[in-house]
């Protein structure tokens, strides 16, 4: 009679698992089909990159552009070659979105970013509000410093659209176009410089055409925006982080350059958290009821507003307030269902 060997091996199972002491530190750029693009030795002569895959070990952790990760195996960077990506540091700031406000599921966009740059275009595709309100949500919920970021100034003129956001205190930067040449990219970058930054928008808003100017090197897909249906075409496939240079070479910063988002789902956001970023109206919440939205009749911040302890931008700030909540819940069709942003 045949006997079949153990088909589990020989060896005895161990719950104790490799400290990885001599593992490699690296920064994740870029992460397509399991196979993630590193940097190892950042800011030194040895700086090189190293094509990486996640070890069984780590389970259903994810990766994400702007991990800081361990690497072992094979980690020279030459060419045909792999290592493996054992260990994800803690995260300091996640910039997380859902698919819809629906979906509990979260999907983290970025990693260890502390600024979010919202690009949105002045026309050609016409700006959406409520795409940039959805963003600022985003921001303020993940505790990072929010840009907002209008292209194409030369077509239509921004202070209409800006007068909905001043109340919130929002730095702002314009660029336009004059020839070849792109006007207010200084002012760009110099919120960039010392930063590490992810730009978000729709497609078509111009994007990969500021990370192009930006990062000469970079060599981002730019595409055009449809006559018919007044959208952009997604032209970057997957986020990938580039290094922010001087005019000398020096290293200040990195961007992270996106695809173009159509939807962009709130259901993880906590109304109280959103509250947190408005620090004047924050103390106002302790006569709220359990459970309060911020935006019903029972709210105690009206009052709080009334008496004048928010300051005299109070009701505006409010105002603000309230309309990015409202961003959080679909708007409802003509024939009553809902939609995505």
């Amino acid at each position: 009679m045949r006997i079949r060997p153990n088909p589990r091996g020989s060896r005895p199972r161990t719950k104790e698992r490799p400290s990885h002491d001599e593992a490699v530190p690296a920064r994740v750029l870029t992460v397509d089909r399991g196979r993630c693009t590193t940097l190892v030795g950042e800011g030194t002569n040895s700086e090189r990159i190293v094509v990486s895959m996640k070890a069984r070990e780590l389970g259903r952790t994810g990766i994400v552009v702007g991990d800081r990760v361990a690497l072992v195996g094979d980690t020279s960077g030459t060419t045909d070659t792999l290592s493996r990506i054992v260990r994800v540091e803690p995260r300091t700031h996640t910039l997380r979105r859902t698919a819809d406000d629906t979906d509990p599921v979260e999907r983290i966009i970025v990693a260890n970013v502390d600024q979010l740059v919202i690009v949105t275009a002045l026309a050609d595709p016409e700006p959406r509000p409520r795409m940039v309100d959805r963003c600022l949500v985003a921001a303020f919920d993940a505790g990072l410093e929010p840009l907002l970021c209008l292209t194409k100034a030369d077509l239509v003129d921004p202070d209409a659209f800006l007068d909905a956001y001043r109340p919130l205190d929002v730095p702002v930067v314009t660029t336009r176009r004059d020839g070849d040449r792109i006007v207010g990219l200084d002012d760009v970058r110099t919120r960039l410089e010392g930063r590490e930054s992810v730009l978000v928008g729709h497609s078509g808003v111009g994007k990969s055409t500021l990370v192009n100017a930006l990062v000469p090197d970079a060599d981002r897909s730019t595409g055009v925006v449809n006559v018919v249906t007044g959208r952009g075409r997604h032209t970057s496939s997957s986020a990938y982080a580039l290094r922010l240079l001087t005019a000398d070479g020096e290293a200040r910063g990195w961007v992270v350059d996106t695809p173009g988002v159509r939807s962009f789902g709130l259901a993880h956001v906590d109304p109280s958290r959103l509250l947190n970023a408005f620090g004047d109206l924050a103390p106002g919440e302790a006569g709220c009821p359990r459970g309060c939205t911020h935006d019903e009749p029972e709210c105690a911040l009206d009052a709080f507003v009334a008496s004048g302890a928010a300051g005299d931008a109070g009701p505006a700030r409010l105002a603000s307030l309230r309309r990015l909540l409202r961003s959080r819940q679909p708007e409802p069709t003509d024939d009553g269902r809902a939609q995505g942003p």
